[in-house]
This record gives structure tokens, sequence and C-alpha cells, in this order.
């Protein structure tokens, strides 16, 4: 079995050669990752050379529009759908707020939604609020011990009148995975169309969204090692019954429909670059075929890695009873974003690992309500260990260490 070569991949990534981040271990990826070096180049040399209107004649014009389009093309075949079903925007939360309003208006008086307490605000918030306009918002509620959800209680929440499902790929704070094609089934079943967040998921490995079923996927750009970009896709059946909400005359361009504004025309160019360093791992690591097929392999890569690195920080947080620790215990069903709870609040405890060189997080994330769920004070908050691929086993093994000092 190949394994992903941990030096090759930091070796594409800027800041470990840093110097003013040496000797720092970096643990809130879950918050954004470092950016590769193919989108920084790419971003460079289109501020550089394609800072202009794109689309035009001259020639910088035509090179900045055709490198927007390589990203949006590149990044729709490795995920295994469509070019027009992919578009960009300002950010997730932005482009889940755009959505909202297009189901707003399309949907008939009494329709309902599904929501959980299991999401980041971005993915809950403008759906919640759909219920001032009359909407029936309902709530699928997580385990307050485990913080799961069964999706034995989303059967019992869909209906006739369930218009949307919305629930994420994987909890900024529980981290569990979520079965997303047995989920998207049941709600397809029943007539309802699927919203997944994919923010927190996507930075592990970017999903085959095609094969999975899900009408809209959303992900952020700038934790997929990119630039602060929100990425969006938009199965083509449910774009074409929403309302558009662009410039009348983009209404009948899918990748447009849901972009009231334009997004960073040199962001979006340079979004390209994920493309490469996926191609580039999977070059370097004999991976081969479609760049579905690429991907997959280097999903799988990544996933295997952080796998063999979450196992023994999740056993050495199990022996200590003063923690917490939220989610699964298996790290092949968890995202390597790690939340603990502690007797002092999760800011002060992420302030004193920074003397141990750990670069972690606290607080509540924006997870107020699956925290609140689960019986912790979201101002009091919970110490977030969050890594990716490029985390080395050295440096799980610092924050260990770092770990049993400051808890």
């Amino acid at each position: 079995m190949v394994m992903l070569d941990n030096d090759f991949v930091r070796a594409q990534f800027p800041a470990f050669a840093e110097p003013s981040l040496a000797r720092q271990a970096f643990f809130e990826n879950a918050g954004g990752s470092y950016t590769c070096a193919p989108v920084i180049a790419r971003l460079e040399r289109y501020y550089r050379s394609r800072k202009v209107q794109p689309y035009g004649p001259y020639e910088a014009s035509r090179l900045a529009g055709e490198e927007m389009d390589e990203a949006r093309t590149r990044l729709a075949a490795m995920l295994g759908v469509g070019t027009d079903e992919l578009s960009f925007g300002p950010s997730t939360s932005a482009n889940t707020y755009v959505l909202a309003q297009a189901f707003r208006q399309w949907m008939d008086p009494g329709g309902a939604i599904i929501v959980t307490d299991q999401d980041h605000e971005a993915n809950s918030g403008p759906w919640r609020r759909l219920a001032e306009a009359g909407f029936d918002v309902r709530e699928w509620k997580i385990d307050p011990e485990s913080g799961l959800l069964d999706p034995a209680d989303l059967e019992a929440l869909l209906d006739e009148r369930v218009r949307l499902v919305c629930f994420p790929h994987c909890s900024n704070v529980v981290g569990a995975i979520n079965p997303v094609v047995e989920i998207t089934a049941l709600a397809h079943a029943a007539g309802a169309f699927v919203c997944v967040d994919g923010v927190s998921y996507a930075p592990h490995g970017l999903p085959e969204v095609g094969n999975m079923g899900p009408d809209i996927y959303l992900f952020s750009a700038y934790k997929t090692y990119g630039p602060h970009q929100g990425i969006m896709v938009v199965r083509r059946e449910l774009a074409r019954l929403l309302p558009n909400q662009a410039h009348h005359f983009n209404g009948e361009t899918l990748y447009k429909r849901f972009t009231p504004a334009g997004p960073d025309h040199a962001q979006v160019a340079a979004c390209a670059g994920i493309a490469d360093y996926i191609d580039t791992l999977a070059a370097h690591h004999g991976i081969t075929g479609s760049p579905t097929e690429r991907n997959r392999g280097v999903h799988d890569l990544m996933r295997a890695h952080e796998v063999a690195l979450l196992q023994p920080l999740l056993d050495h947080l199990k022996e200590r009873s003063s923690v917490r620790l939220l989610g699964p215990g298996d790290a092949a069903a968890r995202a390597p974003t790690v939340a603990l709870a502690l007797d002092r609040p999760g800011a002060e405890a992420a302030a004193a690992l920074v003397a141990h060189g750990i670069m972690a997080g606290g607080g509540d994330f924006y997870a107020q309500r699956p925290l609140a769920a689960m019986g912790i004070e979201p101002d009091h908050g919970v110490l977030r260990l969050s890594f990716v691929h490029y985390t080395s086993a050295d440096e799980v093994a610092r924050l260990m260490v770092a770990l049993d000092d400051v808890l």
C-alpha cells in the first residue's frame, strides 16, 4: 500500500520554510489551512500580469478569463460534477445565505426545511431564518452525549412538506463523519432536496460529490489550501428550479445564477492551484486516471495518513478523566478535528499551549448550538486541536507532550 510522503507534502507549502513559523506546530487547521505553493504562484501571477477585467479581446484579459475557467473546470472534474454546476462566491456563509433566499422565493407556503443542531452556524442560521417568512423549520437533534446524528431520527421528521434537508458532512466540533449517501437517499425518497455543508470535511480530501448524491455541496477554498473563496456545487435539476439571484442577464448561466456579485477574479483563478496541488500529489505517488480517479486516490492517501496520526492522540486523551472528548474515539469515524471540554475555558488552554509551540484554538467556533446541546456553555467553549495531511507524526507527538503539561 502506498503511504503519503509527508516530507514531499510539506515541501509544497511555503509556510513550512517560513522563519517566523519555525518550531511551531499548527493545530488550528479547521479555521483555515496553510496555502499551497501553486495557489500562491497563480495568485501572484494574476495580480502581476492579469489584473484586468477578464474575458475581453486583449491578451491579458483573455488569459485572465481562461484561468478563471480553468479553476472551475478542473475542480468540477475532480469532484465528479458538471463544470456549470460549480461556482465561486465570497465565502460559504455568503453562498448559503444566497441559496436560502432562493429557496424562500421558490417554496410554497407551508413548506418545511430540516436543519440540525450539529452544524456550524453558517449552514444553519440562514435556513433557520426562513421561519420568519412562515416556513416550517424542523430540527434534527444530536444525541447530547455522543454529539452524533441518528438517521432514524431524521426519518421521523420527513414528510411530503419537507423541501430541503440541511446537514454537515462533518461537524467542526464533534468531528464525526456523517453518512452522506445514506442520509441523501432518505431525503430523496421523501421528495426533498439535500444541502451538505462540507466545510469541515473537504480539507481532509475533496469528496466525489457526483457519486454521493446531494443536490448542494458547499466548502471553503481557504480551508482546502487555497484563497478565501466559497466553492458551491448546485446540481442542474435544482439550479434550474430555483429563482435567479444574480443579474437578470446571467440567469441562464448556472454557475452565475447564485452569485449576486462577481467573485474576486484573482482568487477564482488561483483556485486552479488546488487542482495543481492534487495532481502533483497524484503524480508523485503514482496515481493515474481521470481527474476524479486522481482526486480519489489523493483523498484516500490523505485520510489514511490522518487516521494513523489521529488514533494515538485520541487514545492519549481517553486516558484523562478530566477531559471530555467530543465525538467518536475511533479515528476512522471522524475527521482530525478534536474538541475537548475542560474545567477551564478553551481559550485559556489554547493560550497556555503557545509556550509549547502549539498553535491551537479555543472558544465556541460558531458552533454554539451543538455545544449547548451537549451541555457545554458556549462562553466557556472548548479547546480545539485540528490538523490535516501535512501534519507530521513528530508534531502530534509534541502536541501530546504539551497537553500533558497544560492539562
